[in-house]
């Protein structure tokens, strides 16, 4: 039997790195631009299919991220890794348990670990705080699942030498922060009909993809399409740096929605 093909929309919610562009206090030409496409959050994404809608991680412009996109509900948020800039956003999930009661949040077992010392007031049994958001942990691990009808694979990478969790959503890839993926994991991601992956600067860094090294990583996957994110200012203009990007690779910017 053939099973109906999901359709996806991707809504960049973010497309920074940790510090978000404009850098406070940073008088780089870039952080100065006047292009809104030079103007980035923290990196997040929204993926919606069907009548859900889920966000990969929930950082530290979250709360402007879902305003700005008019977010009315959400279903559940997944997490890469445990660094502020990825889950500062964790109480601001308050006005969506309201609707639906218990969160899922998807992630593995070292950033579960992190949050519940972080925010142990949400992760609490006695004495909880009644305005606290509610979560329910969903651990990950190498095993794809069934989610509202479409199947989510989980992905190990590293952030430098840290382990860290990427997704695949049907045919969409979202990889942050990455640096370096085995060739086993590279197999969870053939035949993509996208991938987003991050690009953080030019020059080297010892915990993130550069330009370089994520073009090659794009050409590697094959994927129909390709789109950078997790920028900082040091990758240089959004308008310059799209003018020397192979056909089908594309800078994402905030705000950006694809269907697949």
């Amino acid at each position: 039997m053939n099973v109906k093909k999901q359709q996806i929309t991707v809504t960049f919610l973010g497309t920074g790195t940790s510090h978000g562009v404009p850098m406070i206090a940073s008088k780089d030409p870039v952080c100065l631009s006047k292009d809104m496409k030079d103007k980035r959050l923290r990196s997040s994404i929204l993926v919606s299919w069907g009548d859900v809608s889920y966000t990969v991680d929930c950082g530290l412009d979250f709360r402007q991220q879902m305003l700005r996109e008019n977010v009315t509900s959400l279903q559940g948020v997944f997490f890469t890794h445990e660094h502020a800039d990825h889950i500062g956003g964790l109480d601001d999930l308050r006005p969506f348990c309201y609707q639906i009661g218990e969160m899922p949040i998807y992630l593995n077992e070292r950033t579960l670990t992190s949050l519940e010392k972080r925010y142990e007031y949400i992760f609490t049994k006695e004495n909880k705080y009644p305005g606290a958001p509610t979560v329910l942990p969903v651990l990950v691990n190498n095993s794809s699942f069934n989610l509202a009808g479409l199947k989510v694979t989980p992905i190990n990478v590293l952030h430098g030498t840290l382990p860290i969790m990427a997704y695949r959503f049907g045919d969409l890839a979202y990889l942050t922060d990455v640096k370096y993926v085995s060739y086993e994991e590279r197999k969870k991601l053939q035949n993509l009909d996208v991938l987003i992956v991050n690009a953080l600067r030019i020059e080297t860094h010892p915990t993130h993809f550069n330009l370089e090294e994520a073009l090659q990583f794009v050409k590697e996957i094959n994927p129909k399409k390709a789109y950078f994110t997790h920028i900082s200012h040091k990758l240089g203009f959004h308008k310059e740096i799209s003018k020397i990007l192979p056909k089908n690779v594309f800078l994402a910017f905030d705000g950006l929605k694809i269907t697949l």
